[in-house]
């Protein structure tokens, strides 16, 4: 099953789903002629698009919103804070081509502080998927939930069998380990999981935490992390302010933690526009340079490994 055949199945179940997309319509070129009138493509008008979606909403629908993610969530911002995050309706926002899945955009459509500008809005939760895998293990209790949710939308495929059990609010664990703690969401898991294969056979203890839900967020597992390992890593493809640097930042301040923390993120700059994979080797993102800099930093510490 992919992304289109889920939303199919469950607008064919459900007779309060609807679907609307600003002219986003690569990941659901099938349904017009499927559902009927229960698809609704605005055209080039987000912030139109939320306002009807929170009308839908308000009339004990679910609405299902698509459109790229750097517009949805700067484009529309008022809109979804006003619209659905201060009435806190069931609205669902799908953001396309986010993060480094924007490839060879500009910064124009590059959306890398979305994390940033949705986790400041009251009510609206954030769904980071790792892969179309973990996007289709999560869908059915994000979008069953009377909660407003914005999503990451990720159809790349998995490299590892994800956790089946999934829960709001709780992080997957990878592997677990002693030593080093690697925290991330979304695109990069696969990045991170070849960093720590890396980093194990090289004689460190790593875990690794595939956190899902940004917002709500899992506390305990990161609180765990920061008291207990040696080492905790970020890795996002986000701006280093506002995604899960500062929410790590955030949390060991509010508990007094006192931890090194080695940040993979976009220090106050847009990426190089290319194909994925070169993407993430010119920003230096792949498993090997993430692993080679944790032990450069462990090494540069001193810390007696």
């Amino acid at each position: 099953m992919n992304y289109e055949s889920f939303l199919q199945k469950l607008v064919e179940n459900s007779n309060n789903i609807f679907i609307l997309t600003a002219e986003n319509r690569a990941a659901i070129r099938n349904l017009p002629h499927i559902i009927g009138n229960r698809f609704l493509d605005v055209g080039i008008a987000e912030q139109t698009m939320i306002g009807i979606a929170a009308g839908l909403a308000l009339r004990g629908n679910i609405p299902i919103v698509h459109a790229l993610a750097s517009f949805l969530t700067m484009r529309a911002f008022e809109f979804i804070r006003t619209d659905i995050g201060v009435p806190n309706l069931p609205v669902k926002i799908v953001g396309s081509f986010s993060g480094f899945l924007s490839e060879a955009n500009g910064p124009t459509h590059q959306a890398i502080e979305d994390i940033s500008l949705m986790r400041t809005i009251p009510n609206i939760n954030i769904f980071c998927p790792a892969d179309e895998e973990d996007m289709l293990i999560g869908l059915p209790k994000i979008i069953n939930s009377h909660l407003p949710f914005y999503i990451r939308y990720n159809n790349q495929k998995p490299i590892i069998k994800h956790e089946q059990n999934f829960s709001i609010g709780s992080a997957e664990i990878i592997n677990d380990g002693r030593d080093i703690t690697i925290l991330t969401y979304g695109l990069l898991l696969s990045e991170a999981y070849k960093a720590s294969i890396i980093l194990r056979e090289r004689g460190f203890s790593t875990k690794l935490v595939n956190l899902r839900t940004l917002k709500p967020i899992d506390s305990e597992v990161i609180i765990k992390s920061l008291k207990h390992s040696k080492f905790i890593v970020t890795v996002e493809d986000h701006f280093l302010i506002g995604g899960l640097y500062s929410i790590v930042a955030e949390l060991a301040l509010k508990h007094q933690i006192n931890s090194k923390v080695i940040p993979f993120a976009l220090d106050s700059r847009w990426f190089q526009p290319s194909l994925l994979k070169n993407i993430i080797e010119h920003e230096n993102f792949t498993g090997e340079k993430i692993a080679y800099r944790i032990m450069e930093n462990i090494n540069n510490k001193h810390s007696g490994f």
